[in-house]
C-alpha cells in the first residue's frame, strides 16, 4: 500500500504512526502510574483505618485499633464470638469513619462475621491466610455489598485480631469502594484517548509540512533531472548549496553530468578523428582501384612496373588501415576500475618487441640491453606498448641509424637519432590522432602513443618523451615493480 503513496505522503505518514505510538506509549505509561498512585493512597486510608499492621515483639498486639479504640476492640471480639448467627452491633458509634467505609471480621474457617449497617465483604483465600495467622496482612481487590444492598467492587485490607497472650482468633478486613479510583481511571483514560487523537492529527500537518518543506530541493533535482533527459543538455547544472545530503547528491550528480559530457565529447572527438585518418588511405585505395578497373574495362592495360606499384601502394593502404582499425578498438575498450592483473617479466616482453622492430626497420641498427624485471599487468597490452615506443623510433630515424633501448630497475629506455621533437609539439604527443607537422607525411594514426599512455597508466606507471642529448628522442616508461618474480 505504501508503495503507492508518493514520498511525501509517506512521510507524512510515517510521522503520524511515530507521533501517535509516542503518544500512546506515553498515556499508557500515565494511565498506570496513576492508577499506582490511587491504588497507593487507597491502601494508605485503609491502613490508616485498620490500626496498621500489627506489631511483632513479646508483647504482644493490642487489638485492632489498639488501646485508641476499646470500643471497636469488643465489637469485633463479639462478632468473631458470634459469627454466622446474627451481624454484630454497628462499629462505627463515635467513631470519625467515612460514610463508605465498609467492615467485616473473618474466622479461621473462612466465615464471614458482618456488623450492622457496616456491608459484607466476600471473604477470599487471602483473608483467610490471615485469620489463620499463615500471613501478616492482605491488600487486594475484592467484591462486597454496601449498607444499602448494592453490590460494588472494593478496595480490601485484611489483618489479623489477636488476644493480648498473642493467640490468633481471625481477621478484621475493612474496605472501599473503587469506584473512587476506578472513576477518575475512566475519565483519564478517556481524556487521553481525545488528547492522543489531536496529536495524531497536529502530528500528521505538521508531518505533511515538514515533507514538503524538506522535499523541495528534491523537486527542484527532479526538475533539473528530466529537463536533462528531456533535452539531452548535459551542461545544466544543478544548485547546490549547503552540505546536507540533498546538496552532496545535487554535486554530485553535477559531478556525473559533467563526466558524461566529457564522455560525449571525447566520443565525438574520436568519431570526427577517426573519420578524417580513414578518409585518406579511403581515398586513395578508391584511386588505385578506379584506375586498375578502367585500365582492365578500356583494354588499356598498364605497364606492368606501374601495376606493381600500385598493387603495393594498394596492400600498404590496407595496411595502414587494419593497423588503424586496431587502434581504435584498442582506445574504444572501456577502462577497467580494475584491469587484468598477473606477473609479466617485462625484460621478456621488450625482448619480443625488439625482435619485431627489428623486422620492421632492417636497416636499422637496434640495440637492446634488458635486465630482469617483473610487473604487475595485461601481458598483451604492454607488449602492446613497447611496440608502439619502437615503431615511433623506427619512424623517425633514418636510414642506417641506431636505435638504443635499455631496461634497467624498472625503467625502460628508447632512444631514437631522428629530428627529435619540437617544443610545441611535446604537450601533445599522448593525445589521440595527435601528428607533428614533420610526421603527417609519415604513416601512421596518430593513436600509438595514446594507447602507451593509456597501458602504462593502467599498470601504475608513468610515460614521458624528452628531447635526447645530440638529437633524437629519448622515451622513459617506468613500471613499479620487483627484479624477482614473485613466489
Amino acid at each position: 500500500m505504501t508503495r503507492r503513496l508518493t514520498l511525501r505522503a509517506r512521510l507524512a505518514l510515517l510521522a503520524a504512526v511515530a507521533v501517535a505510538l509516542a503518544v500512546a506509549v506515553c498515556a499508557v505509561t500515565s494511565w498506570f502510574l496513576v492508577r499506582g498512585q490511587l491504588y497507593s493512597e487507597m491502601d494508605r486510608r485503609l491502613q490508616a483505618i485498620g490500626g496498621g499492621p500489627p506489631p511483632s515483639g513479646p508483647e504482644g498486639d493490642p487489638g485492632p485499633g489498639g488501646r485508641r479504640d476499646q470500643h471497636l476492640r469488643d465489637v469485633i471480639y463479639t462478632a468473631l464470638q458470634q459469627c454466622g448467627s446474627s451481624p454484630a452491633a454497628s462499629p462505627f458509634s463515635g467513631r470519625m469513619f467515612g460514610p463508605t467505609q465498609m467492615i467485616q471480621a473473618v474466622s479461621p474457617e473462612g466465615k464471614a462475621c458482618t456488623f450492622a449497617d457496616a456491608g459484607s465483604i466476600t471473604v477470599t483465600p487471602a483473608d483467610v491466610q490471615v485469620a489463620k495467622a499463615e500471613t501478616s496482612k492482605a491488600l487486594h481487590d475484592g467484591s462486597g455489598v454496601d449498607s444499602s444492598g448494592n453490590r460494588i467492587d472494593v478496595r480490601v485490607f485484611t489483618r489479623p485480631v489477636i488476644t493480648d497472650n498473642g493467640t490468633t482468633v481471625g481477621a478484621v478486613s475493612y474496605a472501599l469502594p473503587l469506584d473512587e479510583v476506578q472513576g477518575p481511571l475512566d475519565r483519564l483514560a478517556v481524556l487521553m484517548l481525545v488528547v492522543s487523537a489531536f496529536g495524531v492529527l497536529i502530528a500528521a500537518g505538521a508531518g505533511l509540512v515538514i515533507a514538503r518543506t524538506s522535499l523541495r530541493p528534491v523537486d527542484e533535482l527532479t526538475g533539473v533531472v528530466e529537463h536533462i533527459a528531456r533535452t539531452e543538455d548535459l551542461d545544466t547544472q544543478i544548485p547546490a548549496e549547503g552540505a546536507d545530503e540533498i546538496a552532496r547528491l545535487s554535486r554530485s550528480f553535477n559531478t556525473m553530468t559533467a563526466a558524461l559530457a566529457a564522455s560525449r565529447d571525447r566520443q565525438q572527438q574520436l568519431i570526427a578523428d577517426a573519420g578524417h585518418e580513414l578518409r585518406t588511405p579511403l581515398t586513395s585505395l578508391r584511386t588505385n582501384i578506379d584506375l586498375l578497373l578502367r585500365s582492365q574495362d578500356t583494354g588499356r592495360e598498364l605497364d606492368p612496373a606501374t601495376r606493381h606499384r600500385m598493387l603495393v601502394n594498394v596492400k600498404a593502404q590496407m595496411l595502414e588501415l587494419s593497423s588503424l582499425v586496431g587502434d581504435l578498438l584498442e582506445l574504444a575498450r572501456p577502462e577497467q576500475e580494475e584491469p587484468v592483473r598477473e606477473e609479466v617479466a617485462l625484460h621478456e616482453v621488450v625482448d619480443r618487441a625488439v625482435e619485431r622492430a627489428r623486422l620492421r626497420g632492417p636497416d636499422l641498427r637496434i640495440e637492446a640491453v634488458t635486465k630482469p624485471w617483473y610487473v604487475h599487468g595485461d601481458r598483451g597490452s604492454l607488449e602492446r606498448a613497447v611496440v608502439n615506443l619502437l615503431d615511433n623510433a623506427v619512424k623517425f630515424s633514418p636510414s642506417s641509424g641506431s636505435i638504443d633501448v635499455r631496461l634497467a630497475d624498472g625503467e625502460l629506455t628508447v632512444r631514437d637519432h631522428g629530428p627529435g621533437i619540437a617544443a610545441e609539439d611535446l604537450p601533445h604527443v599522448f593525445d589521440r590522432f595527435y601528428r607533428s607537422t614533420s610526421a603527417r607525411s609519415l604513416p601512421g594514426s596518430g593513436l600509438g602513443l595514446s594507447i602507451v599512455a593509456r597501458v602504462v597508466g593502467e599498470s601504475g606507471g608513468q610515460v614521458r618523451l624528452d628531447p635526447a642529448e645530440g638529437g633524437g628522442t629519448m622515451a622513459r616508461v617506468r613500471l613499479p615493480g620487483t627484479a624477482t618474480p614473485e613466489d
